[in-house]
């Protein structure tokens, strides 16, 4: 992958799948943007910043694909089963669900298709796209761009800890809710 990542397509090729993932492809983005970052140190919260905003734009196709063909598009992506199960989180918890989904490795363009077939604002859809996938990409960036090559290491070495620390950035999540909720702009319609 680390060829791949030094080619001159690599930050092109990135933002494609970045882009697509938002609304259709499988496979997430994180291990090019990690090896395009270990391949420049330097740039690598530049292209983090790239890739969160690809994924937004991704993100507000996929919400509009969701509002103009809604559920057959879905349910041809996931389970039935799923996207119940998303749903109801999504009616509970509305622009915060996005959140997480941008946040977290749950399949994210199942959130943003269920954006659309609910109907959220758009506004609050892009707000909370645009947090959660800036956290989750420039945090990466960041980690890579401080410790370099070494992060893969580290990660490989210590998944147990990123796990910890996931469960205790999701509790933050969760508290930033409960202060904010009363909020016009986060409070599900």
């Amino acid at each position: 992958m680390l060829s791949l990542a030094e080619s001159e397509w690599a930050i092109a090729l990135l933002l494609i799948i970045t882009f697509s993932e938002s609304v259709i492809f499988p496979i997430p983005p994180d291990p090019l943007l990690i090896a395009i970052g270990i391949a420049n140190p330097s740039a690598a919260i530049w292209v983090a910043a790239l890739t969160a905003i690809a994924s937004v734009a991704g993100a507000i196709l996929g919400r509009w694909l969701g509002r103009m063909i809604g559920r057959p598009l879905l349910h041809k992506l996931v389970p039935q089963d799923k996207t119940a199960r998303a749903e109801t989180l999504f009616s509970k918890y509305g622009a915060w669900a996005i959140l997480i989904a941008a946040f977290t490795p749950i399949p994210y363009k199942v959130f943003t298709i269920l954006a659309g077939i609910m109907n959220l604002d758009l506004k609050p859809f892009i707000l909370a796209s645009l947090i959660g996938r800036s956290a989750r990409f420039l945090t990466i960036g960041a980690l890579i761009f401080i410790f370099g090559e070494s992060i893969r290491d580290f990660i490989d070495h210590n998944f147990e800890l990123l796990t910890i620390a996931t469960a205790v950035t999701l509790i933050l999540l969760a508290a930033a809710y409960l202060i904010a909720r009363r909020l016009p702009l986060f409070n599900p319609q």
